[in-house]
């Protein structure tokens, strides 16, 4: 959310930075003129309250006096400043609710080194690593994989569940679960990370801490009784510092977690519906830092670097890229997207964005610290995918792909595939 105070200061240099935000336009106007008027109604409370003061003394004065015309008058003004003063608050509440609706309706202000861009053809390229390989034949998309088949079950969960969704099986589901152990053990024993398990099901105010409500609610699923399955676990390892005030000397926080995740693709019908490329349920490892403001854009590159490492580790070619403008998420002040390499689609696709959102989340969530000798601040939010590990099964099972529909395994997951670096054409791990 955004700070009013700041537009106050300086709405010039607030709607110069919105409106990079291509279809945005400018609102400080309207923003000012609803926090004006709600100022004002503030003022007129306090100054009634004020007068309730003073005719009260000077009600209590005439009692003593013993004047009671004087006492009934004053007592009667008391009363209607009274009444004046409480449709004054109730005004003043209804613009801050109105206010505060708008403020959580607008996204986050790009930082001046983001480049701008009405979609992803604005994005820029940082750089690549490793070469895509060449195959002696046309590679197969994951799902046509002979050794493959076996293992990633479409039609059995669509029984299920319907579309979206899919039943891993024998080696496949062992490779997918391996994946995950292998980046959680990266990020923990290496990057320094901590662990986290959390909920996938929480209350409303952390889906606003996060951005995901109110402006994407059709985007996740919420259940009869007011909770929401996380759409990432972004959402409940950020609000895990919701209305604290921390040391400064306990930042940065560093956690990662590994979790179900549920989004409804909304508005996607008819986009990536082959294979396990958009489910409905899916697997992540999540990173999320909280740190000071004037160390946030280090830890950017810093959690890139992590995202990047997984990608490095398994052999996979990626590329990294800076989001535009238009392209960027809601929250987001700068985003890193890591493109992997997919020989079956023969294109680089999504595996990790990796984002800083500055205050903006935080004073959703009223997440402070408190530096050394000083009032406290709000701290910096980030997030980022370390990976989607579905996403990075399809990768590993599309690069490793050889002529006789077996794969060949990254030997970085041989620790947690007990020695086994191949997937036959069959469907067996050896």
């Amino acid at each position: 959310m955004h700070d009013i105070r700041a537009i106050r200061d300086n709405p010039a240099l607030f709607d110069r930075r919105l409106t990079r935000r291509p279809g945005q336009g400018a609102m400080s106007a309207e923003i000012l003129a609803i926090d004006e008027a709600r100022r004002a109604f503030i003022k007129q409370s306090e100054d009634a309250q004020a007068e309730i003061n003073r005719l009260s003394k000077e009600a209590g004065a005439a009692k003593a006096r013993g004047v009671e015309s004087d006492f009934q008058r004053l007592r009667s003004l008391v009363a209607e400043r009274k009444a004046a003063s409480e449709d004054y608050a109730t005004d003043a509440s209804r613009l801050d609710d109105k206010l505060r609706d708008l403020l959580l309706t607008l996204p986050n202000l790009p930082l001046d080194q983001v480049p701008d861009g009405e979609d992803e053809a604005g994005n820029k390229e940082i750089r690549r690593w490793g070469l895509p390989a060449t195959f002696s034949f046309a590679p197969r998309e994951h799902f046509d994989i002979a050794g493959v088949k076996a293992g990633m079950d479409f039609t059995t969960a669509a029984k299920l569940s319907g579309a979206r969704f899919v039943v891993l099986k024998g080696a496949v589901a062992r490779i997918h679960r391996a994946l995950a152990q292998f980046m959680l053990d990266l990020h923990t024993g290496e990057h320094g990370l901590t662990e986290t398990m959390t909920p996938v099901l929480v209350r409303e105010e952390a889906m606003y801490g996060t951005n995901q409500l109110p402006k994407f609610a059709e985007d996740s699923y919420q259940t009869t009784n007011g909770w929401w399955l996380i759409p990432t676990s972004e959402v409940t390892l950020t609000n895990m510092v919701r209305e604290e005030i921390l040391d400064e000397a306990a930042l940065p926080i560093r956690l990662t977690a590994h979790t179900q995740c549920f989004r409804s693709e909304a508005g996607s019908a008819g986009k990536d519906t082959a294979g396990m490329l958009r489910q409905h349920q899916f697997e992540k490892v999540e990173m999320v830092s909280i740190t000071t403001p004037e160390t946030s854009l280090a830890e950017h590159d810093r959690m890139t670097r992590c995202a990047e490492t997984v990608l490095e580790r398994l052999g996979l070619p990626y590329r990294t890229i800076v989001l535009c403008t238009g392209d960027m998420g809601f929250g987001a002040q700068k985003t890193h997207d890591l493109e992997v390499w997919l020989p079956g689609q023969n294109t680089y696709r999504e595996i990790s964005s990796v984002s800083v959102c500055g205050d903006f989340q935080a004073r959703r969530m009223n997440a402070r610290f408190r530096p050394q000798g000083g009032k406290p601040e709000f701290v910096h939010t980030l997030n980022g995918s370390g990976l989607a590990v579905g996403r990075c099964l399809i990768a590993v099972l599309e690069n490793g792909q050889t002529a006789d529909g077996g794969v060949t395994l990254p030997q970085a997951l041989s620790p947690w595939l007990g020695g086994k670096t191949r997937l036959t054409p069959e469907g067996d791990l050896v």
